[in-house]
């Protein structure tokens, strides 16, 4: 089997919410998404989808998955699509760096490798786990009634688990972190995400002032030097994001003890093979993980849940379905949340057939 075309989609996916805003006021209204398709020579076509969280966020722009997918492209034209440890070397070979770019492609290759052997993409991953997976729901910065209003909705249509969109003013933030846990109830989990929007005195600051609150500190600073020392000062669990981006710092952060939990997000490791490996890793560690990616629509929720129902559950911290998120669907057979759980397709590959009369004219063809 061999690859003969990779294209590409753009896709714009407004939010239901309007606007997701977080740390140092930064906000998305309409996210844009791409759409990757790689065909074969075998007639089997597989998708992935890449959409980065706006280019302030990690270093990835929607833009730059399209123009990377022009360089990338003609390289894996004639590649097996099936073998992915060397496809993945070939991609690193011809475009060292930008794996959102090659996030896509994986996702991608992995959907035709399910089709191939009539398998779903989470039973090649390593298993089904359970029947279903939990889910979080992120909330997006505002005062902190508001806030705590969101949180006791989601709460009524199930959710569990909220993650606190904070890393604004040190005060705001302490009131937000206070009010939504009010209106939690025992076995929710509440994470405190700063997003790297707290320097380090704030974060300890913050994080002694709402000491007797069972809230998890995820990320609280931009490097991961800063992120130790205030693990180190704080009694709180501590989830790592933004600094986990190779299995080398991920094999740092344990020796130094640096988390509890690490967020680990599909294109920021460069597809689910690198992710895949990232996993094992945390597995065989004992280290808990958040499983998603950095946004997208049902493509990259139906990879995601393949991801996190393929983990062993109590190694699972949580993931998310953005699909839920927002007013476009670009497949049918994604991933649907049940209150506040998700389960991987049973069909073959990702399980998700993409809506060609939604997804437009392709923006990008190499062959």
């Amino acid at each position: 089997m061999k690859i003969t075309r990779i294209f590409a989609h753009r896709v714009d996916l407004p939010l239901h919410e309007v606007t997701y805003k977080w740390s140092g006021g930064k906000s998305v209204t309409v996210f844009d998404s791409t759409i990757v398709g790689v065909e074969t020579d075998s007639g089997f076509i597989g998708y992935g989808e890449v959409c980065p969280l706006g280019p302030f966020y990690l270093p990835a722009y929607a833009k730059g998955v399209r123009a990377g997918l022009r360089e990338l492209g003609p390289h894996l034209l004639g590649e097996d699509p099936r073998q992915l440890g060397k496809l993945n070397r070939t991609m690193d070979a011809a475009l060292i760096g930008h794996p959102y770019v090659k996030s896509g492609v994986d996702i991608a290759c992995w959907d035709i490798l399910g089709q191939a052997t009539g398998l779903p993409v989470c039973e090649l991953l390593g298993g089904r786990y359970g029947e279903d997976v939990h889910l979080y729901r992120a909330i997006s910065q505002e005062s902190p009634e508001h806030m705590a209003a969101k949180v006791a909705g989601y709460r009524a249509e199930g959710y569990r688990r909220f993650q606190l969109k904070v890393g604004g003013d040190p005060d705001v933030d302490i009131a937000r972190i206070k009010a939504v846990a009010a209106e939690l109830q025992p076995g929710d989990r509440l994470v405190a995400d700063a997003n790297t929007g707290w320097v380090q005195h704030e974060a300890i600051r913050i994080a002694k002032a709402v000491q007797d609150v069972d809230v998890y500190i995820e990320q609280p600073c931009r490097t991961y030097e800063e992120c130790l020392a205030v693990r180190r000062q704080i009694p709180h669990p501590f989830v790592l994001d933004e600094n986990i981006d190779d299995l080398g710092i991920l094999l740092r952060a344990k020796a130094d003890l640096a988390m509890d939990v690490v967020n680990l997000k599909i294109s920021k490791l460069g597809g689910l093979t690198k992710i895949k490996q990232a996993r094992d890793l945390c597995v065989s560690m004992g280290i808990g993980m958040t499983l998603e990616d950095s946004w997208g629509g049902d493509i990259a929720t139906a990879a995601i849940a393949h991801l996190a129902h393929s983990t062993p559950t109590e190694l699972l911290f949580s993931t998310t379905d953005f699909n839920s998120y927002v007013t476009v669907s670009t497949a049918d057979g994604a991933p649907q949340r049940v209150n506040s759980r998700m389960a991987a397709p049973r069909a073959p590959g990702l399980g998700v057939r993409p809506k060609l009369d939604v997804l437009g004219p392709r923006e990008v063809v190499v062959e």
